[in-house]
């Protein structure tokens, strides 16, 4: 059953070891650098290097359309044979944005609402990035859906980092 699983950076080589993700998604502030775990070929992993804002600010790397246009080329050439694993910095924005894009691109299916539920249950925490889904609501033509159900689901209980969770995409 394809898994994808969300986990800060302080907890990166305690999940690898724990779920043996085959691909992994890095989404670090510009200037991070990230050691790939040798269990990830370096073609199954992707760096996207952009900070956790929603408007342009002087010394920051701003989410654009290319951005998501990568992460949605990546997790769509997932084989989906072994869970894929996302993180960031505290596992409380970007990657919460890119588990729920990811969801959202490879079940389309499924409906915004009841992804996002089902990740505010997985992750009380989350507070995706919001420029991250209306980048990719637009790319995938989802007409502000993605958009309105993170709205929706509010902003995530206060924390310092999040705990690390996963999200099936078939909605079990």
């Amino acid at each position: 059953m394809p898994t994808l699983h969300v986990c800060p950076l302080s907890r990166l080589n305690e999940t690898i070891a724990t779920i043996g993700p085959s691909h992994m998604v890095s989404l670090m502030g510009g200037g991070a650098t990230i050691e790939r775990p040798a269990s990830i070929a370096p073609d199954r992993h992707l760096v996207i290097s952009v900070n956790d804002i929603l408007e342009p600010m002087e010394g920051y790397v701003l989410a654009g359309p290319e951005h998501m246009e990568q992460l949605l080329a990546f997790v769509r050439a997932w084989d989906r044979g072994s869970p894929l694993l996302l993180h960031c910095w505290a596992g409380i924005s970007r990657s919460t944005a890119g588990a729920y894009i990811a969801a959202c691109a490879l079940a389309p299916e499924r409906d915004e609402v009841a992804i996002a539920r089902a990740l505010r249950e997985a992750a009380p925490s989350a507070t995706p990035n919001a420029r991250f889904v209306a980048l990719a609501d637009d790319l995938l033509g989802r007409g502000g859906r993605m958009v309105d159900a993170i709205r929706a689901i509010g902003r995530g209980a206060e924390a310092m980092e999040g705990t690390p969770f996963m999200l099936q995409l078939n909605g079990g």
